[in-house]
């Protein structure tokens, strides 16, 4: 799966990014590389704590199943 991810100057020199197809994703670094791979891992997180919220909120006679894409 892959995410568009936009890179900007923030303060005190650092690179602030963040995933417009996930709201609230965002992360910064020193250079751009830090930065992405920041990024990258705040949309691990993001992912794995909405199937989290989307398991939990399922009814409980339902099927929960993780699908890779």
């Amino acid at each position: 799966m892959q995410f568009t991810v936009i890179l900007e100057p923030g303060e005190n020199g650092y690179i602030v990014a963040h995933c417009p197809a996930l709201k609230g994703c965002w992360s910064q670094g020193k250079s751009e590389d830090e930065a992405l791979a920041n990024i990258k891992q705040a949309i691990e997180g993001w992912l794995e704590a909405e199937a989290e919220k989307a398991s939990s909120e399922a009814p409980k006679e339902a099927k929960v199943y993780q699908v890779a894409v």
